[in-house]
């Protein structure tokens, strides 16, 4: 969830922590912080909200190396969001910074209250600090000592510590929480959660494997219990900037026409749909599919649901993640068990993976981030190819996962012969023409930003769509609320008069998604027994509505699915527009954070 940076070499350390974690910030948003050795002195900071606080908080300090640093920003678990929880935590001649949860620390903190120990925060993460310094005591170096403070940790974490034990050395620690260390030819040595803040400085990364326990100084970096594989790290800085545009949500919805063609390339070909990442072989002995995945990921396996049902003829069950692993689900060796997830470190996703695994199951991951623990885990792994999405409501990565299930369940059919030729070639010239389709949709922007103005009150948002329609009103919700903080539910239309109905008036706003293709005459019966109970109308269909009161005009298209991607477009214009108006950051919103890595 938070954000990790370390950094050893001779430059400016704290502008290159402040420049990592800035590149991290959308991990966490709640506070920030640095420690700086230099000297054999640790020198920190720490400021409440953005990273703009920390700038101005250590104007005055700026440290030439030799040295080393290690940085934080924080998206709260345990403590509110104060200096004294901030990170780095701090001990008597140490610094530690930690992303993920440590289970035990109460049992560990009361151990250590009971010799004495002083606690500032109510963070789990500073018993690590205070049990390093504990087994300094018993250890004669301070390797083994961080080694052993490890062993006691129970839970999920990624872990940087620095001590004046050790001058110049950074320890690391990687358990169930992404870590990667880089470095360049010229002896630097860089520390992050993601590949983001190392792209344009390190030549090389390593993706720290669950267990990775170790240290780095200039001399050596050393790893256990395998060495770590270095890769070369390719990546421009400039796809992670916004590029003129005014929050990199904004940025990522321009992007999709090209990443959805990224997505299909080599894929989709002329008679079908091809994927060089499953064998000949992978569909063998597999009658039935389980998705799980969490938040805008689980809305995308809900429409590849409808999909594979409908062209592959196979019983498709979708989890959200975290109710998967405590219900002790039944799991049978014909079932295809198959995680979505944006950053590939979703947690609760992740431990669904590991059931999935340890039961014996196939398993197959779908992806935007290559070299993450989910795709290292699974059989097999099919890229969105979505780019680096740092909006906090995801949008492009949405997309580009939708597209791989769709081409997926037409990969599935060919082999499974429940389309014919000619069915396939109707699919596939309706991918080629998704792009394009696209662009097309992001001409509705001016009317999404007039139209903004007229939905900033009343007592909530009903999105109604049915079949593939229902997961993107659920979508459609999710975007709103995560950055407008307006209350928003996704329904099937058909529910409607099954109870939520009773909450029609004119000061409710229903968002209705009338697709030409699909169950058009079934929706427009359900939007006219709203409108009949006064709810405010807003129609995104190609067919006019008399009834609505306000009305996006789409174009018209002869499949359900070139549909479905030009009202996604629409949805998210329009979430963005209302919380603009609304004065929220959209990119960072409040309580939120990019990648839930812990439960």
């Amino acid at each position: 969830m938070c954000g990790i940076v370390g950094y050893i070499g001779k430059r400016n350390i704290k502008r290159w922590l402040i420049d990592g974690l800035r590149e991290l910030e959308y991990r966490g948003y709640d506070s920030a912080g640095i420690a700086v050795m230099k000297e054999g002195e640790i020198h920190a900071y720490k400021a409440v909200g953005k990273l703009v606080n920390l700038e101005e908080k250590t104007k005055g300090f700026e440290p030439e190396g030799p040295g080393a640093g290690i940085g934080h920003t924080r998206w709260a678990t345990h403590g509110k969001p104060t200096e004294l929880n901030a990170h780095p935590h701090m001990g008597e001649y140490s610094y530690v910074v930690h992303n993920g949860i440590i289970e035990n620390y109460r049992q560990i903190k009361e151990e250590l209250e009971a010799e004495g120990v002083a606690f500032l925060s109510q963070t789990d993460t500073e018993v690590i600090v205070h049990l390093f310094e504990k087994m300094t005591k018993t250890h004669e170096e301070p390797y083994a000592a961080f080694k052993a403070t490890i062993a006691r940790l129970e839970g999920a974490y990624a872990v940087l510590l620095m001590s004046k034990k050790a001058p110049q050395t950074i320890f690391f620690a990687r358990k169930g929480s992404p870590m990667i260390i880089g470095k360049n030819a010229g002896g630097e040595i860089f520390f992050a959660s993601s590949d983001a803040p190392l792209i344009g400085e390190a030549t090389e990364v390593a993706y720290m494997e669950e267990g990775t326990v170790g240290y780095a100084s200039p001399e050596k970096i050393y790893a256990e219990p395998d060495a770590l594989q270095f890769v070369p790290l390719a990546g421009d800085k400039l796809t992670a900037q916004k590029g003129g545009y005014r929050f990199f949500m904004e940025k990522e919805i321009y992007e999709q026409p090209n990443v959805i063609g990224d997505t299909m390339i080599g894929r989709v070909l002329d008679e079908g749909v091809a994927f060089e990442e499953l064998g000949g072989d992978f569909l063998e002995g597999l009658t039935r599919i389980k998705i799980c995945a969490c938040g805008t990921s689980y809305h995308a396996a809900l429409t590849g649901s409808y999909l594979f049902e409908r062209q592959a003829k196979m019983a498709v069950n979708v989890e959200i993640a975290s109710e998967f692993r405590y219900k002790e689900p039944l799991l049978t060796d014909d079932t295809l068990f198959v995680v979505i997830s944006q950053s590939g470190e979703t947690a609760d996703t992740l431990e669904a993976l590991r059931m999935a695994k340890a039961a014996g199951l196939k398993t197959l991951a779908i992806c935007n981030v290559d070299n993450s623990s989910i795709v290292r885990m699974a059989d097999a792994t099919i890229l969105t190819r979505a780019g680096i999405e740092k909006g906090v409501a995801s949008t492009k990565a949405f997309a580009t996962q939708v597209m791989v299930l769709w081409m997926l369940s037409l990969f599935f059919a060919q082999k499974r012969g429940t389309i014919n030729a000619e069915g396939a070639r109707r699919e596939v010239e309706a991918m080629d023409r998704v792009p394009t389709v696209l662009k097309e949709a992001l001409t509705v922007h001016e009317k999404c930003k007039r139209l903004s103005k007229r939905y900033l009150h009343g007592h909530g948002f009903f999105f109604i769509g049915r079949d593939i329609f229902f997961p993107l009103a659920l979508e459609g919700a999710l975007k709103l609320k995560e950055i407008s903080y307006l209350h928003a539910e996704g329904y099937p239309a058909g529910e409607m008069k099954h109870g939520p109905i009773a909450l029609a008036d004119a000061e409710l706003f229903t968002v209705a998604l009338m697709p030409q293709t699909l169950l058009y005459d079934k929706i427009k019966s359900n939007v006219e027994e709203l409108s009949a109970r006064d709810s405010t109308i807003l129609a995104i269909s190609p067919l006019p509505f008399d009834l609505a009161d306000d009305f996006v005009l789409t174009h018209a298209h002869d499949h359900p699915m070139l549909e479905f991607f030009e009202m996604m477009v629409v949805e998210q214009l329009l979430a963005m527009e209302v919380s603009i108006r609304l004065g929220n950051d959209v990119d960072m919103p409040r309580n939120l954070a990019k990648s839930v890595t812990v439960e």
